[in-house]
């Protein structure tokens, strides 16, 4: 693991329990020793020689012990610090395009497979899509010299708790979400937070980059997409690098997934050249050589499947969608709640609730089982 940066794999995921693991001879047995027992019992032959292990828990407590145990049977161990949970809280940003007019910066978290983005041009700065920990978009705003000023969410977020209330409330700061997308879809309760709604073909510019809002509903009813200097698409959950986006969430599926198919016919008229910077990601393997998520829309007509569907016309692509819907995990109705201000978790609270993997997309049929690091499938 590389502790300065968030390209972590953990490519031979083994989930040992460590009371089976651990060989105790009695209560005041040494932890260490009684995982190097169970470690040449159980594993010594299973375990390789030739890369480092990585030992995980919940809060890196126990299992710093185990590692510490494999280093003395010289294996090249180390423990992830914080365990689980400060692995769940992990955020970088890395510069998708840096010119004299503006910057764009992609906000990840590798974890929940989340991405957000960060708008900076004249020292103002607006942000999209982002996550609860909004400490982390002010450490950026000041890194660069920019002030937020504006904070948008390009729909209701399903699969994470929203940082776009708090961060507009906590500093003043205009929040924007589409109407349609302030309500509950499923007990059609209206939002209980501030906000500035967005229209479909509105511009507005921070600094001197301009931003258009385009409607791409589907995935939620208030979808929304924002195309920066007519280049550079924040697709949000419409469009991911490797699929496109459920219709279920709302639970409507057959009505949505038509919606869908028009909103990503509209979508792949624009420029080849258009790069698409969607707000989820699956495989980290999926970034480019500087760390980033993005494609240019020509690319993604060629490869992405969802995309390929849509020429079998309306009726085949929603029979496509449809065939394909992964489970509805059911933690996403409570996170919406939240996200429209019906709930209030506390810290506990939110971290179960932002349990496992984000799964906002449409599953993707392969062989090859795609597994998010420190997130079991």
């Amino acid at each position: 693991m590389n502790a300065g940066g968030w390209k972590v794999r953990i490519p031979f995921p083994r989930n040992i329990p460590y009371f089976e693991l651990l060989d105790l001879e009695g209560e005041q047995d040494d932890v260490t020793a009684a995982v190097m027992r169970g470690v040449r019992a159980q594993l010594m032959e299973q375990l390789p020689h030739h890369r480092p292990i990585l030992a995980v828990c919940a809060e890196g407590n126990t299992s710093r012990f185990v590692a510490e145990g494999l280093r003395r049977l010289d294996f090249d161990a180390v423990n992830m610090a914080g365990g689980m949970k400060a692995w769940g809280n992990y955020y970088a940003w890395r510069p998708v395009v840096e010119t004299e007019r503006f910057s764009l910066y992609q906000m990840v978290r590798p974890a929940r497979g989340c991405l957000s983005h960060v708008l900076v041009s004249e020292h103002h700065a607006a942000v999209f899509d982002p996550g609860r920990h909004i400490e982390h978009y002010h450490e950026l705003a000041a890194a660069v010299g920019a002030r937020i000023e504006r904070v948008l969410d390009t729909h209701l977020h399903a699969d994470h708790l929203s940082g776009g209330p708090a961060l507009g409330q906590g500093d003043h700061i205009p929040y924007h979400l589409h109407p349609y997308d302030a309500i509950h879809p499923l007990d059609m309760l209206p939002a209980r937070i501030a906000y500035r709604p967005l229209e479909a073909g509105q511009t507005f510019r921070v600094g001197a980059a301009e931003v258009k809002v385009l409607h791409f509903p589907g995935h939620t009813l208030g979808m929304v997409a924002f195309l920066i200097e007519d280049r550079y698409l924040l697709s949000g959950d419409s469009l991911f690098l490797e699929s496109i986006a459920r219709p279920d969430l709302g639970g409507k599926a057959d009505a949505w997934a038509p919606l869908l198919y028009e909103s990503l016919m509209r979508m792949a008229q624009l420029p080849a050249e258009t790069v698409v910077l969607p707000a989820h990601f699956s495989d980290m393997a999926a970034a480019d050589d500087k760390g980033v998520f993005q494609a240019t829309l020509g690319d993604l007509k060629h490869r992405n499947p969802g995309l390929l569907k849509l020429a079998e016309g309306e009726k085949g692509f929603c029979n496509y969608i449809l065939a394909n819907l992964p489970v509805f995990p059911p933690a996403y109705v409570e996170i919406k709640r939240a996200n429209a201000g019906l709930a209030s978790p506390d810290e506990r609270e939110a971290q179960e609730l932002e349990l496992g993997k984000n799964i906002c997309a449409v599953k993707k049929q392969s062989s090859r089982r795609r597994v998010l690091p420190g997130v079991g499938n």
